[in-house]
């Protein structure tokens, strides 16, 4: 009797996906757009996609476009997917981590002298991603209802851009950890500005 039932289920489980070609959870009428449509029946529940660590989803295997996955390291949805920059180039990318694609970088004094009133000689460094963090970890001053601090970035997420700066300086590069190098080509009248643009991966 078991092995006629167990034959009968599966011929209707055959029917019922030749039929509609859906799979509803908790509703008698799925979406016609979704292949699976799920409801929770009191509206106080949702769905949880496989969570792991940066590591586990970057050793997924020929990962499929579209694979979303939640990364515990970012603590975001990560999905495998191009860019319009970069059609037909997958990669991991956060979708939900502050719902942001660039930021500016807090503004920051370039150093230009020794202190003294002497041009600062030789190639000069500077972490805007420190900079940046710290910023961002431990600021001043915050509402009364604010969290203590600001959601940031890992350096990893980051590209970093220089879209101006001042003639004083001449920016000799970027690394990909966020660390600027530059030189000083004269003092400035008041201050040196640079502005940076980091933009999300």
């Amino acid at each position: 009797m078991n092995k006629i039932l167990s034959i009968i289920a599966a011929c209707l489980m055959l029917y019922t996906s030749e039929a509609s070609a859906q799979i509803a959870v908790n509703t008698d009428a799925p979406d016609t757009s979704a292949a699976l449509d799920i409801t929770a029946s009191n509206n106080d529940k949702g769905l949880l996609i496989p969570q792991m660590t940066t590591a586990q989803k970057l050793a997924i295997a020929n990962p499929a476009p579209g694979l979303l996955v939640y990364d515990i390291d970012y603590n975001c949805i990560s999905q495998y997917k191009d860019t319009p920059s970069n059609p037909g180039v997958f990669g991991w990318t956060c979708q939900t981590l502050y719902n942001r694609h660039f930021l500016y970088m807090p503004s920051i004094n370039i150093p230009t002298s020794d202190g003294t009133g002497n041009l600062l000689t030789g190639t000069q460094v500077i972490d805007l991603y420190m900079i940046y963090k710290t910023g961002f970890d431990t600021p001043r001053i915050k509402s009364a209802g604010a969290p203590a601090s600001i959601p940031y970035f890992n350096k990893e997420q980051l590209h970093y851009y220089v879209t101006y700066c001042d003639p004083c300086i001449t920016v000799r590069g970027i690394s990909d950890a966020g660390v600027l190098s530059y030189t000083v080509n004269s003092l400035p009248d008041y201050d040196a500005f640079t502005n940076i643009v980091f933009l999300v991966r």
